[in-house]
């Protein structure tokens, strides 16, 4: 839960203890991946606590796996940070050489598109929208290329994005 506290992490680390099983089921992500699951690995390794993961859907993987991309070395970035290290984070991404993955959101996946028109012009987007659901689709073509398709069908703007940026 994005918004579990301290406290309900310390009362599923203390089941634990006292021997149940728990599972820990995520709506934000895979836990550790962009995701505040995280917080709850950390304590139950903080408390020697086994963990087991059993695998699942990944939208990073997933994006790759149809995009047409050789997956086998990309970087992942997380979110794009919302306000301060914005600027600075689309102007980085000339010093990765392989593809670079990373999450953006309803709210701000128009103004990415305008930065990296910007900043990278021919680079190639796949950008998957709304992965693994009913209206699943995969967008590609350069910066310019998205956001037209996006300005063009207002709809298509809302959802979840994985966005792929490929410069070679």
């Amino acid at each position: 839960d994005a918004h579990a506290s301290e406290s309900t992490h310390l009362t599923i680390i203390n089941d634990i203890k006292n021997g149940k099983s728990v599972a820990m089921v995520s709506d934000a992500g895979t836990p550790g991946v962009s995701d505040p699951g995280v917080l709850l690995i950390q304590q139950a390794r903080k408390e020697g606590l086994r963990i087991d993961a059993i695998p699942g859907p990944s939208a990073i993987t997933t994006a790759i796996s149809i995009a047409g991309i050789a997956g086998n070395q990309f970087s992942f970035l997380g979110f794009v940070p919302s306000k301060k290290g914005r600027e600075t984070f689309f102007k980085t991404l000339t010093t990765f050489s392989q593809p670079v993955v990373f999450f953006e959101s309803t709210h701000r996946i128009m103004k990415s598109l305008d930065q990296l028109a910007n900043h990278y012009p021919d680079a190639t987007l796949y950008i998957g929208r709304e992965l693994t659901k009913m209206h699943e689709e995969m967008l590609v073509g350069t910066p310019a290329d998205v956001l037209a398709i996006l300005e063009a069908t207002p709809v298509k703007q809302k959802g979840e994005f994985v966005v792929i940026v490929s410069q070679g």
